[in-house]
């Protein structure tokens, strides 16, 4: 279900990562729905993966 990133989102992920962000993205192929967070508890950052992953949720 994985979809290949494209060039300029494995970028932003890698400059994401320096500057201590996480990005999720939903993982339906065709999806572009992304999460990006920083210094969130680690309940934030579960219900953070879950809205990226689970449309119905808001």
């Amino acid at each position: 279900m994985n979809q290949p990133k494209t060039l300029t989102e494995r970028l932003t992920d890698a400059l994401a990562l320096l500057t201590g962000t996480r990005t999720i993205r939903c993982p339906y192929h065709g999806c572009r729905v992304s999460v990006r967070y920083r210094h969130v508890a680690p309940d934030e950052a579960k219900r953070l993966t879950g809205l990226a992953i689970d449309h119905t949720r808001r």
